[in-house]
């Protein structure tokens, strides 16, 4: 079988970039090595993401958005970060940028299934589910995967398989990783006080501990902290559980109930030294992670696709190979010292809020307390967290905007 494409890794960051580029004309393979995941009967997926405004407008350009289920996307239109009650806090409202919304959570299950409806409907998109990805073969006109002994041809193969992607080690590209000596702890809980679509984050010593708002009086926790403390947490019984998080949280959102199974995964730190190679590109999780207090990755990794499918999209256009260095040069120097700035940024606040002495305590609140002072700062953060601001691929902008540029190449032909 022979591709203009192939993407190993259907999860959330392969499919948006498969559906990017099946509506703009691509014949692409789509290898995927699990079955679609289940939306849960009752409750809540474990799994949720914080999508930003960016996110949302790539999901709207290639008509996923819109297959979400109304159910399963609830908007948080603010944010409430503090560490010490009263000594420090910062209050984020989408109102004070103009927007509807800071951003949305949504389920990740709930996002596959959407992305998975949307690739069917695209003529172009090939999808391989279940699969044994087996190996990789780069030429210098073409490369190779082999998949369940099965020989695929592509000028260009996209390694979107994760932080452990069998693409980047089989193109040779090195990767840093640094364990960051944390775990999350993810749950659904019901708030008796409600969330009032907010977006609730402490500084806690051992690590931040997050309320994302789901539908109803639901929200999802992520709770960042020590391996020793994820493990103690995830195997206390129910009632103490319960009583751990009112105490972390002080009460503040009145009576929480557990609502559903607890789970927890290490937190690491991954980057790799190039995003491209021969014959191959790297997205997501597959060039990099970060820390989760901000909910950053996955919205890194759909601005990577949007990114990649935009330039590829050119070069086709103007009848260049897809795979050559030339081409994939760009999209790294477009991605990679973005998602590098993000990477470092996230893991010193990290390590800014984890140290422990009296001196840096007070100083972190005051610097949460000035920030919450200063209206055009707190307009900045907002901006550049809701992917506002940047150097942003077209497909990250408002269809308005899209549609204004549109039309004003068109006067200029």
């Amino acid at each position: 079988m022979i591709f203009d494409l192939v993407i190993v890794g259907g999860g959330l960051v392969g499919a948006t970039l498969a559906a990017d580029l099946g509506q703009r004309g691509f014949h692409l393979g789509l290898l995927e090595a699990r079955p679609i995941p289940p939306l849960p009967d009752t409750g809540f997926d474990l799994r949720v993401s914080a999508l930003t405004r960016a996110t949302q407008h790539v999901l709207e350009s290639v008509g996923v958005w819109e297959l979400l289920p109304a159910e399963r996307v609830h908007p948080f239109r603010q944010m409430v970060v503090w560490e010490v009650p009263e000594a420090g806090e910062v209050h984020f409202d989408s109102a004070d940028i103009a927007e509807p919304a800071l951003g949305h959570i949504v389920e990740n299950a709930a996002l596959q299934r959407a992305l998975d409806t949307r690739l069917s409907q695209l003529d172009g998109v090939e999808i391989f589910r279940p699969v044994k990805f087996e190996t990789l073969m780069l030429e210098a006109m073409r490369a190779a995967v082999v998949v369940d002994g099965k020989k695929i041809y592509a000028p260009l193969v996209v390694g979107a398989d994760g932080s452990r992607s069998r693409v980047r080690e089989l193109a040779g590209i090195e990767v840093q990783e640094a364990a960051y000596g944390q775990r999350a702890v993810v749950a659904t809980v019901t708030v008796s006080r409600g969330h009032g679509d907010t977006a609730w984050q402490r500084f806690l010593p051992n690590g931040p501990l997050a309320f994302l708002p789901l539908p109803g009086e639901h929200a999802s926790i992520v709770w960042s902290t020590t391996p020793a403390h994820a493990d103690a947490l995830k195997q206390m019984s129910e009632t103490s559980f319960v009583a751990a998080l009112e105490d972390a949280y002080e009460g503040r959102l009145g009576e929480v109930k557990l609502a559903g199974p607890r789970a927890a995964f290490d937190l690491t730190s991954i980057g790799a030294r190039d995003y491209v190679g021969r014959r191959v590109a790297l997205v997501g999780d597959a060039a990099h992670t970060v820390h989760p207090l901000a909910g950053q990755g996955v919205n890194l990794g759909i601005l990577d696709a949007a990114s990649l499918a935009e330039i590829l999209g050119a070069a086709r256009d103007a009848g260049r190979d897809i795979g050559r260095a030339h081409t994939l040069r760009k999209y790294q120097r477009w991605r990679k010292g973005h998602n590098a700035v993000m990477r470092a940024a996230l893991s010193g606040f990290n390590w800014l809020f984890g140290g422990h002495s009296g001196a840096l305590r007070d100083a972190r609140n005051m610097g949460l307390r000035v920030t919450n002072q200063i209206p055009p700062l707190k307009r900045l953060l907002m901006r550049y967290a809701s992917g506002l601001s940047g150097d942003l691929p077209a497909a990250a902008t408002p269809r308005d905007y899209r549609k204004a540029m549109a039309q004003r190449d068109a006067r200029s032909v």
